[in-house]
């Protein structure tokens, strides 16, 4: 899954900053951030693209009406 591989960068993101300057580590958190905020996109997308369990199906307001 996509934003299981953002999350995985973002947190070695994460660890190489604690090594680093002030500078530096900071650039590499915002980076880091960036990438937990493509997570979250990214796993909201995958989650709206999941197949429609069988029983959910016609389970909306239109289906309530009848002709």
């Amino acid at each position: 899954m996509v934003s299981k591989e953002y999350l995985s960068t973002a947190q070695t993101l994460l660890r190489i900053a604690e090594n680093m300057t002030q500078d530096a580590a900071s650039r590499l958190r915002a980076l880091a951030e960036d990438y937990e905020q493509r997570a979250r996109k990214a796993d909201l997308a995958e989650s709206a693209r999941a197949p429609v369990p069988p029983g959910a199906r016609g389970a909306g307001p239109r289906a309530a009406k009848s002709s």
